[in-house]
């Protein structure tokens, strides 16, 4: 009995499901074409990732649609979402808490200024706030400074205990580097923890006639941009490392904040990186939004 050819084969299973050869061979080049971009897709996400290792879908498409375009790409949100999924790739973001602030002290206390202000340009609010990093020989405590506008951070200090010596090293190189010719009054926004009330870190701001604004319910609502880069810092680059002592944390919060200022894009400010957007002047287009998760299992759900 004669053997079949295989184009004969290929042209009775085409008649079988009744579709031409040309429709067949045109439906295996494109998923080859797609197996290709997917592969060129997720190496790509996986390059972005190796600095940002915790960067949310979104921010990824943002970031990965100028490459795209070389190669004549194209690909939405909700197929990113759907090709990060299937390979195990989407974010799920998990909350643990450290008491990091003690507002129950007898330092003095400084009202609220900022509510209702309008932020328009760099060095016209800066906002602090305080968490920890996990090392083998126990927590340290980050100190960041985070320019409003921009959120670029500004100033930054890693230090081994909750004493005021670390929210002062932070607090003294965001005013090494501040630019003096800013047309704005500068405010200082903080929580009431007492190292935000210490004598020497309320003199710098005196010294340096800068505001001092505080919350006053304790509300971590009202010092949300503080939490928030707080958080991208913690939740972002490596959130379950835990450094093997307080030298080798130090360098690797340094390179994280590096890459946060001139990498890391923000929805907020129009997709531009803080050092980007900390030359800008006048409102920034936000392009964020909450989005409601459809599904159980897409777990990214609020992106700034």
């Amino acid at each position: 009995m004669r053997q079949k050819h295989p184009e004969e084969s290929l042209g009775s299973l085409c008649e079988l499901f009744g579709v031409t050869r040309q429709a067949y061979y045109d439906a295996a080049e494109h998923e080859k074409k797609t197996s290709i971009a997917h592969m060129l897709i997720l190496s790509l996400v996986r390059e972005y990732r190796s600095n940002i290792p915790f960067i949310g879908t979104r921010k990824l498409l943002f970031l990965l649609i100028p490459d795209l375009k070389q190669h004549g790409i194209k690909i939405g949100r909700d197929q990113l979402f759907e090709l990060l999924r299937f390979h195990g790739l989407l974010i799920r973001r998990r909350k643990r808490m450290v008491k990091t602030t003690d507002s129950h002290h007898w330092l003095k206390k400084y009202p609220n200024l900022i509510k209702g202000l309008e932020v328009i340009g760099p060095n016209q609010l800066w906002v602090s706030d305080l968490t920890y990093i996990r090392t083998l020989e126990g927590f340290s405590y980050l100190s960041l400074i985070t320019d409003a506008f921009s959120r670029k951070i500004v100033g930054y200090s890693l230090y081994q205990t909750l004493e005021a010596v670390g929210c002062i090293n932070a607090l003294k190189m965001a005013v090494e580097g501040r630019k003096y010719d800013s047309p704005y009054f500068l405010i200082h926004h903080s929580d009431r923890g007492i190292q935000y009330c210490s004598a020497e870190y309320v003199s710098i701001l005196g010294d340096e006639n800068i505001a001092i604004s505080m919350t006053q319910n304790g509300s971590p609502y009202d010092n949300a941009l503080a939490e928030r880069v707080n958080g991208i810092i913690k939740n972002e680059f490596y959130p379950k490392r835990v450094y093997q002592n307080h030298k080798e944390a130090s360098k690797a919060i340094s390179r994280i904040i590096q890459i946060y200022n001139g990498k890391r894009p923000h929805a907020s400010v129009d997709y531009l990186t803080p050092e980007q957007a900390h030359e800008r002047e006048g409102q920034l287009s936000k392009r964020w939004k909450t989005y409601r998760k459809k599904k159980k299992d897409v777990p990214e759900s609020y992106e700034a």
